[in-house]
């Protein structure tokens, strides 16, 4: 494996985690994670990579080794994380970018909000979230209000070979070898023994706001670069955006908001494609990138 090293920033009030792989003086890539994931996700996409970029993945806020957000997580501060990180590395010239589900989104809004800011994007399984109707709204408020007066935690784990098979509970196809990688990044070992994700467990409470994607696709509109948009045949999630012609058809209806995309399924994986399929990521990336 690459080797990778850790520094810390201050971004916005938090004290954020940094993992870089690569020489600094090499072309930079920024890599956003996912949902209840880790900077470290990554690891096996940048270990395909045949050239030597300098990789600066973040740990969200209240992930991994970040810190938590006192007030809770609204979608807009992630926006606003990345726009002081990218501010902090970037200042003067645009990146490259790439992010993967809750970051892919991210990246997605932040490229057409700050169009000038992305030299070219890299969406892997951001396709967004179901589509909602206004009159959830009560429903989606009391729920949240419910779910503030029950206390949150997050359940432990005996050994960290618990916290592998959790891993790949969630994705049958990840080898034990990965598997055990990860999850020494995304746990951590209590006083007590037992280990505990690395995870603000506010992060498991419902949104008390509606996903609008009418405005995620007016942001998409908007995108000036060039979008390499990845997505796994086999992914979990695309059920999820029938709206009643069928998922495929409403991921389209998306895509078509893209002004520049090329598009590249992947057979064989699933929803956490980095893991299952590194090297066919990585030869696609790079071939975009340079190309």
């Amino acid at each position: 494996m690459k080797s990778s090293r850790s520094t810390f920033i201050a971004v916005r009030g938090l004290r954020y985690h940094i993992r870089h792989w690569g020489s600094d003086d090499a072309p930079l890539i920024v890599m956003l994670h996912g949902w209840m994931d880790v900077s470290a996700s990554f690891q096996f996409l940048v270990d395909a990579f045949a050239r030597d970029w300098h990789v600066v993945a973040p740990d969200w806020r209240g992930f991994g080794l970040s810190d938590p957000a006192p007030g809770g997580y609204w979608y807009p501060d992630y926006l606003a994380d990345l726009d002081a990180i990218l501010d902090h590395y970037s200042p003067e010239r645009p990146v490259f970018l790439l992010g993967h589900s809750l970051g892919a989104n991210v990246a997605g809004i932040y490229a057409g909000v700050r169009p000038a800011r992305i030299a070219k994007l890299i969406d892997i399984e951001g396709f967004g979230m179901p589509i909602t109707r206004p009159a959830e709204a009560p429903a989606r408020y009391a729920q949240w209000l419910d779910a503030l007066k029950e206390p949150t935690g997050l359940r432990p784990y005996a050994t960290l070979q618990d916290v592998a098979s959790r891993l790949q509970k969630n994705n049958p196809r990840l080898g034990d070898a990965r598997a055990s990688f990860l999850a020494q990044h995304w746990a951590a070992q209590s006083e007590d023994g037992s280990w505990h994700i690395l995870a603000d467990a506010q992060h498991r409470l419902p949104n008390p706001t509606l996903y609008r994607v009418e405005e995620v696709l007016a942001c998409w509109r908007a995108i000036a670069a060039p979008v390499l948009w990845i997505e796994a045949h086999d992914s979990e999630l695309t059920p999820r955006l029938d709206a009643g012609q069928g998922a495929r058809a409403e991921i389209e209806r998306r895509i078509a908001f893209i002004p520049n995309v090329t598009i590249l399924m992947v057979d064989d994986a699933g929803h956490m494609v980095h893991h299952d399929q590194p090297e066919i990521l990585g030869h696609a990336i790079e071939a975009f990138l340079v190309g």
